[in-house]
């Protein structure tokens, strides 16, 4: 039985989404779940608030401003490995995915996601082998999407590094990277 448990506390979560409607709807819906739900709006708060409560569970969003969300999410596996993290995303990729769930993520979920479908995903311990399989293959321009996001993950998140890398101009690559991308 965990100290918070004994003391009939709810857990700690910490939500850390740069969108401030989206993170209060979030956290209203997560503390009326009998979460004690700290949140921030940008990576150094989110870093701040984990570092001082030590939360049980924590929900980060991919893209933090112009901050990545992975780096959040490793260093809440390095403060406590038992952490369960759900990173969200508008902008799903293949890259990503496999990145926040090596960097200590639970799961991997793409907005939008109800509070249902995120707390599922803090509890779930394991995969699920009857998800679908696509029958059609991923289409040029989503190709072309993943592979950025790849590279860009190889340069910690710097654009002019994974501009140089990718032998693009850093400004096109930042508009390539605002697209959301095609769906297959």
């Amino acid at each position: 039985m965990s100290t918070h448990e004994e003391k009939n506390e709810s857990p700690h979560l910490l939500l850390v989404d740069d969108d401030p409607t989206y993170c209060e709807v979030l956290r209203q819906a997560l503390a009326r779940r009998n979460y004690t739900v700290h949140a921030a709006n940008d990576v150094e708060t989110g870093l701040d608030l984990a570092a001082r409560i030590e939360p049980e569970y924590a929900v980060v969003d991919l893209r933090i401003g112009h901050e990545s969300g992975l780096t959040l999410v490793k260093r809440l596996h390095e403060l406590d490995s038992n952490t369960r993290i759900v990173v969200l995303t508008g902008f799903a990729s293949i890259a990503t995915a496999v990145e926040a769930i090596k960097l200590g993520a639970t799961h991997y979920l793409t907005k939008p996601a109800d509070t249902d479908e995120i707390l599922a995903a803090l509890h779930k311990d394991e995969g699920d082998a009857s998800v679908e399989i696509k029958e059609k293959p991923l289409s040029v321009k989503r190709l072309e999407w993943e592979h950025l996001q790849k590279i860009l993950i190889e340069h910690d998140g710097n654009i002019s590094a994974a501009a140089r890398a990718l032998g693009m101009h850093r400004r096109t690559l930042q508009r390539k990277l605002e697209k959301r991308p095609v769906k297959e």
